[in-house]
């Protein structure tokens, strides 16, 4: 089989790396792959969203079945750059390891993806349907990249899908949902030694969130299929000074809700929560900026077990087949499937993923690349 060559595989690792598209600039990354892509004959199609941010579509094959692939191409801000023992956009190999912002969350994985579709369209494959590059802007920030996809229907004719996140030698199929809601509290100002004269705003989003947390960490709720609901308050901020009553508080939670308690059911009981306060004078209310449901698919579908095998040569410890709590594209991509439809989340990478020095082994970033070309010729020949 006609190959790349390990340096090239890093090389196209080290651009990918090298463009600084910290929520932002995926038009950039979809400019360079568009070119990489045509250096071997693949027609690619950049997707505008605005300004200089936009999706990718590719495909190599023709006809059914269709075997969608996915990435992101936006990272984190890499953060302090001092604490950095190298340069976050400039990838560094040290002791089989590869360092970079993005590097397993999720460039290597999206690479590995790109070599992909290279190797098999130079060997004249998928003799039998069509490998379909779904490759995303703004997954960092709410998935909404994925949206423009689902929402122009590239997901319609799609009957497998592999998204490339960082998961080792182990297996996602289900992940928790995600929500992101600022909470705004109304009230009256006046002297601290006069409250009787105002309404404290602190006070009444103090005792929502104390309700909310009672609520959602309530252990009599189910958390059999991916474990519990999780509820935080992150950020808070009210008040002027110290002497005022303040009439203005403001809070900020994240949520990941389980299929037992979705994020209809969590609007409900917040709302609930709001309407106690609000009749008792307060003015609380909400903005959920992001809103992604949980994803389940089953445990068996198609895709775990080739996958689980075709990982075996590389895996020293066990291999585990289980959900995730980070929010992937799937909370998009998937939507409107049935629960057998094949679906996984494996790509290279580590528990580096946000955090100062993030890395990959450099070895699991070239062996997902001979994974990802066995698994997707076996799903679409089988």
């Amino acid at each position: 089989m006609k190959r790349l060559s390990e340096t090239q595989y890093l090389d196209i690792l080290r651009k990918l790396i090298a463009i600084k598209s910290v929520n932002d600039k995926e038009k950039d990354v979809a400019t360079y792959l568009q070119k990489l892509l045509a250096e071997y004959d693949i027609k690619s199609e950049i997707k505008p969203i605005r300004g200089n941010r936009a999706n990718l579509f590719a495909e190599i094959g023709s006809g059914k079945p269709v075997l969608g692939i996915s990435g992101h191409m936006d990272v984190v801000d890499p953060g302090n750059l001092k604490d950095w023992q190298t340069d976050p956009f400039e990838m560094t190999e040290k002791d089989g390891l590869l360092y970079g912002r993005g590097i397993t969350d999720m460039k290597s994985g999206l690479a590995a993806l790109i070599i992909t579709m290279i190797e098999l369209h130079q060997n004249g494959l998928p003799k039998k349907g069509t490998i379909r590059l779904m490759a995303t802007m703004g997954e960092e920030v709410g998935e909404e990249g994925s949206s423009y996809f689902l929402k122009d229907g590239d997901m319609d004719d799609v009957d497998g899908l592999v998204i490339a996140e960082p998961s080792g030698y182990n297996i996602g199929y289900a992940e928790k949902g995600s929500m992101d809601i600022r909470f705004m509290s109304q009230g009256k100002a006046s002297h601290s030694s006069m409250p009787e004269n105002g309404f404290n705003a602190i006070d009444a989003l103090m005792q929502l969130l104390l309700d909310a947390n009672k609520v959602f960490r309530d252990d009599s709720i189910g958390k059999s299929t991916m474990g519990p609901l999780i509820f935080n308050t992150t950020l808070i901020k009210g008040g002027t000074q110290v002497n005022s009553i303040p009439d203005y508080a403001e809070a900020e939670a994240n949520v990941r809700t389980i299929p037992e308690y979705d994020n209809d059911k969590v609007i409900a009981e917040l709302n609930k929560l709001m309407d106690k306060y609000n009749q008792q004078g307060a003015q609380i209310s909400t903005d959920i900026y992001m809103n992604e449901g949980p994803v389940l698919m089953g445990k068996d579908n198609p895709l775990i077990q080739p996958t689980k095998d075709l990982m075996q040569p590389y895996a020293t410890d066990e291999i585990h087949v289980a959900p995730i709590s980070p929010v992937t594209d799937a909370s998009n991509l998937v939507q409107g499937k049935t629960k057998d439809f094949p679906f996984i989340i494996a790509g290279p990478g580590n528990n580096t993923p946000h955090q100062i020095n993030e890395s990959v082994d450099k070895q699991m970033y070239f062996n997902f690349i001979d994974i990802y070309e066995k698994l997707f010729i076996q799903f679409l020949e089988k």
